[in-house]
C-alpha cells in the first residue's frame, strides 16, 4: 500500500528531508511525499535480473554508461521526484548534472539512456504519471515491465496479458512497441538485449 504523507513541500525540501539510511523508499508526487512499496519477491528479482543483464551488455560492448545504486529524477513538470526500478546513465552527460555528485539527483533527460519500471499494484503511476514525466524530461527510452498483466486494458489490450512495453521518444512523444510470450524484445538503445518477454517474466520461477 502506498502511503502519502500529508505535507506539501518543494523538491529541494524533499531531497534535504530524505532519511539516511533508507529504511523505506519515497518519491515526491506533486509536492506530496509518498512512501513507495519496496520491491519484493518477483518484482525485486526481475529488477535485479535486468540490472545484471544490462550491466553485462554495457561492459561487453564497452558502452559509456553506468547503473547507479541510488538516483532521483527531478521532474520538469512540477515538484516531483522519482526513483526508477532500473536506470542507466550516460557517464559523459552526468558530468554536466549540477546536483549529481552531492545529491545523486538527475535534472536532465539527456543524462538518461534508459529507465525501467517493473509494474506492481500502483500500475497507474507507471503507465500514466511516470510515462508523462519521463516523456517531458526527454528520456529516450522507457520500459514498463508488466509481468502480471496488471495495466489497464487501454494500455495492454483485452484480454490483459503480461506485457513488456518499450517506449521510444520520437519527435518528442513516446511511441510504444509491446512484446509478449516468445517475442524477442527489441530495444533501440540496447540491440544486444537478446531475451524474450517470457524469459524476463519467468525470472525466479
Amino acid at each position: 500500500m502506498i502511503q502519502a504523507l500529508p505535507q506539501q513541500i518543494t523538491f529541494d525540501e524533499f531531497i534535504a528531508w530524505y532519511p539516511e539510511p533508507r529504511e523505506h523508499r519515497y518519491e515526491l508526487h506533486n509536492g506530496i511525499i509518498t512512501e513507495m512499496p519496496k520491491p519484493k519477491g518477483k518484482h525485486s528479482e526481475i529488477a535485479g535480473f535486468l540490472n545484471i543483464e544490462l550491466g553485462v551488455i554495457c561492459r561487453n560492448a564497452q558502452l559509456p554508461y553506468f547503473i547507479p545504486r541510488e538516483c532521483v529524477l527531478k521532474s520538469v513538470l512540477d515538484e516531483s521526484g522519482y526513483e526508477p526500478d532500473v536506470i542507466i546513465l550516460d557517464k559523459m552527460a552526468v558530468k554536466n548534472e549540477p546536483r549529481w555528485e552531492k545529491e545523486s539527483v538527475i535534472t536532465m533527460g539527456s543524462s538518461v539512456r534508459l529507465v525501467v519500471e517493473v509494474v506492481s499494484t500502483n500500475w497507474h503511476d507507471d503507465y500514466a504519471l511516470k510515462l508523462e514525466e519521463y516523456e517531458a524530461m526527454g528520456i529516450f527510452e522507457y520500459w514498463i515491465v508488466d509481468y502480471l498483466g496488471l495495466g489497464g486494458r487501454r494500455y495492454i489490450g483485452n484480454p490483459k496479458r503480461p506485457t513488456f512495453n518499450v517506449y521510444q521518444l520520437i519527435d518528442g512523444e513516446y511511441q510504444v512497441t509491446q512484446f509478449r510470450g516468445e517475442e524477442l524484445i527489441q530495444s533501440p538503445t540496447f540491440p544486444d538485449f537478446n531475451l524474450t518477454a517470457q524469459q524476463v517474466f519467468q525470472v525466479g520461477e
